[in-house]
């Protein structure tokens, strides 16, 4: 069995954005903003973890440029789905709802 990774990438970020499009207003906003935060942990996490340092090639000029925006982009494609969104999402939804 083969798998076709572009069309369970392409899956993946259609599942996302019908999971989104059912939010309205300021739920949008808010799940807007845990994504993001999502991101923030997640580029922590990557700085850790991805030590890209190889001693068999010398670094060049933009080397550390780039790998800091490859985890970037990395972090913010990768957020909304480790789960941290949601549980920030849902509390902050739950609270919402204790104050009214």
């Amino acid at each position: 069995m083969k798998l076709d990774v572009n069309s369970i990438y392409s899956n993946y970020q259609t599942d996302k954005v019908l999971k989104q499009s059912d939010l309205k207003g300021d739920d949008k906003k808010l799940k807007k903003q845990t994504d993001e935060f999502e991101a923030l942990i997640l580029k922590f996490f990557l700085d850790t973890s991805l030590k890209l340092d190889n001693p068999l090639y010398p670094k060049e000029a933009g080397t550390e440029i780039y790998q800091a925006m490859y985890k970037e982009n990395l972090s913010k494609e990768l957020s909304g789905s480790f789960g941290y969104s949601e549980l920030l999402f849902n509390f902050l939804k739950e609270q919402e709802v204790g104050k009214r």
